[in-house]
């Protein structure tokens, strides 16, 4: 099992959803051990930012990193994807503060991932193995991760809305590349039609449209052809878990549990893991046959760069 990056270049322009700006990123194979890193190409000096979970500065509508006082925001779609794919080392260079929204989805990065192809690199891939149980309770909201052999995530939504009664708010998977690919990949995020003119008030979602974004009013999906999902929401916070996740800076073998959790709680769980050494370590597999399920369809499955 090796490391994996991106065969070549590729490229995508949109929209940001919180800011309203155009952005354009491409997405550039990185030497081994180099990890996720975000470019801000249209700063002075080019500055870096680590997709890390200590670099995280504000979760409050999406995640934002921030290095040396440059940012980065709106990183979660496209880090689930990367974490779908289990890619472990890339350059994405942005031209701005935030990341296009896209479809609103993981999907569009997904594909992107695929259309530029995947190699695997000489040096072993290293996963976060959950030896004991650590857990986040806010209130009603918690998020734990414990150990499984494999990768499995389940999320408990609750919202005191119309929209949600009567409707499946549990989901639960087990985690590989082709089941987040059709599972969740192309859940989108959504928001309430009440919030958008006080949301716009601060500044925020300048950028978001029935194009990219579920809107339920105060009672229905108001998107012409609806859900993708019947659950599309609940796949969301999923989705976004996934990518939260993923800024330990590898895959986890383990199970994730959330209930109600945010961008914030995720990344709270991830320090709160951290702080315990005893309850994780790093490993590797020489042989093919000691993968988890899930994670052993990448062995050996890419050219070798």
């Amino acid at each position: 099992m090796q490391q994996r990056t991106l065969r070549q270049n590729i490229r995508a322009t949109g929209i940001g959803v919180h800011k309203g700006k155009d952005a354009a990123l491409v997405l550039r194979p990185a030497p081994v051990n180099t990890g996720i890193v975000f470019c801000r190409m249209d700063l002075p000096g080019n500055p870096t930012i680590p997709a890390s979970y200590d670099a995280v500065a504000d979760t409050s509508m999406c995640t934002i990193l921030k290095n040396n006082n440059h940012t980065v925001a709106t990183v979660e779609h496209l880090m689930s994807a990367l974490s779908g794919f289990g890619i472990d080392n890339l350059y994405v260079d942005v031209n701005g503060p935030e990341l296009p929204i896209m479809d609103g989805s993981a999907a569009p990065f997904a594909f992107l991932l695929e259309s530029a192809g995947i190699v695997s690199q000489n040096a072993p891939k290293q996963f976060i193995l959950i030896k004991k149980e650590v857990k986040i309770t806010e209130g009603d909201k918690s998020a734990a991760l414990l150990p499984y052999n494999g990768f499995r995530l389940s999320y408990q939504l609750d919202y005191n809305h119309p929209f949600f009664n009567g409707k499946k708010n549990y989901y639960q998977l087990n985690f590989n590349q082709a089941v987040f690919v059709r599972e969740i990949s192309r859940a989108r995020t959504f928001g309430f039609l009440k919030d958008a003119e006080k949301m716009r008030a601060l500044n925020l979602a300048l950028g978001a449209n029935l194009e990219n974004t579920v809107v339920i009013d105060d009672n229905d999906v108001i998107n012409e052809g609806g859900l993708r999902y019947d659950d599309e929401c609940v796949r969301h916070k999923l989705l976004d878990a996934v990518g939260d996740l993923y800024l330990a800076g590898h895959n986890i073998i383990g199970e994730f549990i959330g209930v109600k959790s945010g961008h914030a709680l995720n990344n709270k769980l991830l320090y709160e893991l951290m702080a315990h050494p005893d309850a994780w370590e790093l490993v590797s597999f020489e042989d093919s046959k000691q993968v988890p399920a899930g994670y052993d369809q990448w062995c050996g499955s890419t050219q070798t760069a």
